[in-house]
């Protein structure tokens, strides 16, 4: 039985039909473009939970993560935090909203300034956001430190000074110094080694637990993103093709996507073959010309007629399973 915090509906922020498009400068022909990159997206990251979220490159991973955190506006639908508005808060309660929902890229070289000593970097939310005075942020940035399982010695270094291990260490621990609620980790481990990333999920999963933190878990590696998160989304041209249970993944999961994505990993099982019907193949198609109905239908081994002409919804198809698919629709429509 899961945690009453996991159960669906015990939300922290959720999405409700979120879309965003970007628009392009006018080129020579004086057109206009626009790329919608993401559409019609709603789900939940429930109280507790590690909610990993996975596509390729160009799927709208990272959109959504600046969207939860207000670095981006929806164009469509609405996000919400703690049940209100994301565009309702203001003032000190958007002041508030920033220190609860923090975020860790993926490159800490490009998170810290190389110019300011780790001391100075870890100051810095304290400053901005008044708290506590010098001697007060001293104590509480070292206690930081050993959070994350660096030592006191590290504050008189620069960020040049330490490994890629180590620098993610210190963005982790200024993200976590203004006592978040939720954590949205963009690819934060994509940079680094196999074993120093394999001890950063191990330190977040431990943060997660000691903190009671939300974490959004954004990855390529669907293996990597089913081992350590309590569901997954499955991203595909911005619109989302499953939400699943760490188990159902497990087994490859449902839409042909997910499955397509969990064997053509290199962490995938060798002795599984893939079928000929979940073989990925082709080129993802350009964001400015997204194929009409089912967006995967122009790789998908498995499309139908009417996976052209119809744009699928998100239905269930077991409990606390949904997939975008036609084949898995309770009554398949067919052309």
């Amino acid at each position: 039985m899961k945690p009453p915090s996991l159960e669906a509906g015990n939300e922290i922020l959720s999405f409700e039909h979120v879309g965003v498009a970007f628009h392009s400068r006018a080129g020579v022909l004086g057109k206009r473009q626009s790329v919608k990159a993401v559409q019609e997206v709603s789900f939940g990251l429930r109280r507790g939970e590690v909610l990993g979220i996975v596509g390729e490159s160009g799927s709208g991973k990272s959109t959504l993560a600046k969207l939860a955190m207000q670095l981006l506006r929806p164009d469509s639908g609405q996000i919400r935090y703690e049940g209100q508005p994301l565009a309702s808060y203001r003032g000190e309660a958007l002041r508030r909203l920033r220190g609860e929902v923090q975020m860790v890229f993926q490159d800490p070289n490009a998170s810290l300034n190389p110019r300011l000593t780790i001391e100075q970097c870890l100051r810095e939310p304290f400053i901005l956001h008044r708290r506590g005075d010098k001697d007060a942020q001293l104590a509480e940035i070292t206690r930081l430190l050993d959070v994350v399982g660096l030592p006191a010695t590290a504050l008189r270094r620069y960020p040049h000074e330490l490994s890629g291990g180590q620098k993610q260490r210190v963005v982790i621990a200024r993200a976590l110094a203004l006592k978040p609620k939720v954590l949205i980790a963009d690819e934060a481990v994509a940079a680094l080694d196999a074993s120093v990333k394999a001890q950063i999920i191990n330190l977040l999963l431990d943060l997660q637990q000691q903190f009671g933190l939300s974490i959004i878990f954004i990855s390529h590696d669907l293996p990597m993103v089913q081992a350590m998160c309590d569901r997954v989304l499955v991203l595909y041209l911005g619109r989302l093709m499953e939400a699943a249970p760490r188990a159902a993944i497990a087994t490859g999961g449902a839409h042909p996507y997910t499955r397509a994505l969990w064997k053509s990993s290199p962490a995938a099982d060798p002795a599984c073959r893939m079928a000929p019907e979940d073989v990925l193949g082709g080129e993802i198609p350009s964001p400015l010309a997204p194929p009409p109905g089912c967006v995967f239908h122009t790789r998908c081994p498995q499309a139908q007629p009417a996976c052209r002409q119809q744009v699928p919804p998100l239905l269930p198809i077991e409990h606390n399973h949904d997939a975008a698919c036609l084949l898995l629709a309770p009554s398949p429509v067919h052309a």
